[in-house]
């Protein structure tokens, strides 16, 4: 008797599930379709203008090309990555990008939170006086150099010199003598604003009544910023840090226009171009092109790792 009844109670408890219930899982399913199919297009244009260009990259690094001998051209192996890393001058070259981009950073990150921390606080034309602090991360890369190796470096009608002279300093041929300094002020100049959004928002995202409590049980200005502002900003510190490296190690319009590669401002996009359009050794120019993609690729994969950390529920750790 047990045996029959027991099955019938157990399938007379089971609940069935809501009609609609279903219905919101279908049209879940088609809304998530439907996402998929309008990103679709954009990734498969995306994938066909940087995938397809770099596999062509990397056919090329192993070939011998040379447009001033076609006739030789043929299967080169590791040639070309060879004497890459045998050569003097892409070590060099990498120093040079890693000095460049490492100061530019850090003297804009300085900059930047200098300046958020003083548009952080209310004041008349405040609005007015961010509008003309972004404006050099808005003015074109090559417009920017034409302005600063003109206007401000140049050594006989320069603002720069002129300020110097004022003060009985001798005239600096800044763009010959101190090229690195040359392109890290302008660096810093362009790349400070972005710099400063992020740390600004940053700071306007901190709880006020932590600071007026801090204020109140009697905690200095700079005590205040020191073990509570800045502790809130490093993840924010970190989020400007590696996106600034990021677009700071393809700068390649200022060395091109205002010192074109010398004393020490060679870096690794100005090399790659010299070996491409001036050398013309197509071969060896695509294998440092491949390098120094994948090099920008390992920053970048830290750069995503850290910031799915930082907007992750629980923040970095």
């Amino acid at each position: 008797m047990s045996l029959v009844t027991e099955p019938v109670l157990q399938a007379s408890t089971e609940q069935p599930q809501p009609r609609g219930h279903n219905n919101a899982e279908i049209r879940r399913r088609r809304e998530l379709r439907l996402s998929r199919a309008i990103v679709w297009p954009a990734l498969a244009v995306t994938i066909v203008l940087t995938q397809v260009p770099f596999v062509v990259t990397l056919f090329i690094s192993f070939q011998n090309w040379n447009l001033l001998r076609p006739a030789e051209r043929g299967f080169a192996g590791f040639d070309n990555y060879a004497q890459l890393f045998t050569n003097t001058e892409f070590i060099g070259s990498l120093l040079s990008t890693v000095i460049i981009t490492g100061g530019s950073v850090v003297l804009a990150l300085l900059f930047g939170l200098f300046l958020a921390t003083l548009l952080n606080r209310q004041f008349r034309g405040r609005w007015l006086a961010r509008t003309l602090l972004i404006t050099p991360f808005l003015v074109m890369p090559a417009a920017a150099a034409l302005l600063w190796k003109w206007s401000i470096f140049d050594s006989t009608a320069g603002i720069l010199n002129w300020a110097l002279g004022v003060v009985g300093i001798p005239p600096i041929a800044w763009n010959t003598d101190l090229p690195v300094v040359t392109i890290i002020m302008v660096l810093t100049w362009q790349y400070t604003p972005f710099m400063m959004l992020i740390l600004l928002a940053g700071l306007q995202s901190q709880n006020a009544e932590v600071l007026e409590a801090a204020a109140v049980d009697g905690a200095g200005r700079f005590r205040t910023f020191t073990t509570m502002t800045l502790p809130h900003l490093r993840q924010y510190i970190e989020l400007a840090v590696l996106l600034g490296g990021i677009m700071l190690i393809q700068v390649f319009d200022p060395i091109a226009i205002m010192t074109k590669g010398a004393g020490g401002t060679k870096t690794l996009p100005y090399f790659l171009y010299e070996k491409a359009f001036v050398g013309l050794d197509v071969g060896v120019a695509a294998a440092y092109g491949t390098v120094t993609v994948i090099l920008t690729i390992l920053i970048a994969s830290v750069a995503l790792r850290l910031l799915f950390r930082i907007f992750s529920t629980q923040g970095p750790k």
